[in-house]
């Protein structure tokens, strides 16, 4: 069962993720059902001002022997660049995973488990934009930077930002069931569980090309058409068959496959930006039918087109979302 939370706050915290970790596990909500945890926040110098992303300095009361004794030990996202760690915090981090705590990442946060060797054989996940760092630094690790959270034995690691909040709600969930995490869940206005993973949130530009350029700028502005192989050929003035290969060579990818990506990010603006109806949506991409749209968004997003539509929906004519204090 999981009674009590150590936050280990670190050089240059970021203090969003550092408050994700205290607002989920430090507030009692017993007024309202929900759980309450013995927490504490600590770092390797107790007393002394700790610099954080925020420009602004936090200092912590209790040192690194906090996660001897405790649960959970939850890491934060910390440094401008994930920095290595003194050995301390890595032993302290060693220790904790040893007796059977758990532990849970967020964000850059999965770069000091990395540290400390555990995430050597393990699924993980951190922040899109350090996903390859962090497979780069634990060849060993398997980074997966489409989700919002991976648990791997009893290690969490929870992607960017909000998604720590998904994390921390994944575990409360597990251990204590899902009327305790949608208690601190409405208390947070949050959805208890999110559909989808941080694939919707990562910006997908034109790869870059070489002789093809024109033609994947032609292809971009003409998604609704009718684009096979024979018809891209023809325009690029090649054979099917060298087209092909050639289109491989410069985009890392088929035809079929790159339309289908940029069939998907048009159908995501036009959700965002606009009503109109997911047929039509469907059809001005160039996907032909929303069964087909639904099709694309679960295999690529991990959501659907009117899911995607409730959470980024930006404009004044487009559906704003609607969610009940139950919900949340």
């Amino acid at each position: 069962m999981l009674h009590s939370v150590a936050v280990l706050a670190l050089p240059n915290a970021a203090p969003f993720e550092l408050g994700t970790a205290c607002e989920v596990f430090g507030i009692d909500r017993s007024d309202t059902g929900g759980p309450t945890f013995d927490f504490r926040v600590c770092g390797p110098t107790p007393g002394v001002p700790l610099p954080t992303k925020g420009g602004f300095s936090v200092v912590v009361e209790h040192g690194l022997e906090a996660t001897r004794d405790v649960d959970l030990v939850v890491v934060p996202a910390y440094g401008a660049e994930p920095a290595r760690l003194g050995e301390d915090v890595l032993q302290a981090l060693r220790d904790a995973h040893d007796r059977g705590a758990w532990l849970l990442s967020i964000c850059s946060g999965a770069f000091a488990l990395g540290e400390a060797g555990l995430l050597d054989g393990r699924r993980c996940t951190t922040h899109w934009m350090h996903a390859a760092e962090l497979a780069a630094r634990f060849p060993t690790a398997t980074v997966d930077p489409s989700v919002l959270f991976v648990e791997d034995g009893r290690v969490i690691t929870g992607a960017g930002t909000a998604a720590g909040i998904d994390a921390c709600l994944h575990l409360v969930r597990r251990e204590l069931g899902g009327a305790a995490a949608t208690a601190i869940a409405r208390r947070m206005v949050v959805p208890p569980q999110r559909d989808g993973g941080q694939a919707q949130y990562i910006d997908m530009p034109l790869p870059e090309a070489d002789t093809l350029a024109p033609l994947l700028t032609w292809m971009s502005e003409h998604l609704d058409a009718e684009l096979t192989v024979p018809v891209l050929a023809a325009r690029a003035l090649m054979s099917p068959r060298t087209f092909a290969r050639r289109f491989r060579a410069e985009t890392g990818t088929t035809p079929a496959a790159w339309l289908a990506r940029q069939r998907v990010a048009r159908a995501q603006e036009l959700l965002e930006r606009t009503d109109v109806p997911v047929d039509e949506v469907a059809r001005l991409c160039g996907l032909g039918s929303a069964a087909q749209l639904r099709h694309h968004f679960a295999r690529t997003l991990g959501t659907s087109p009117q899911a995607y539509r409730r959470r980024f929906a930006s404009t004044a004519d487009a559906p704003a979302p609607h969610r009940s204090l139950v919900d949340a």
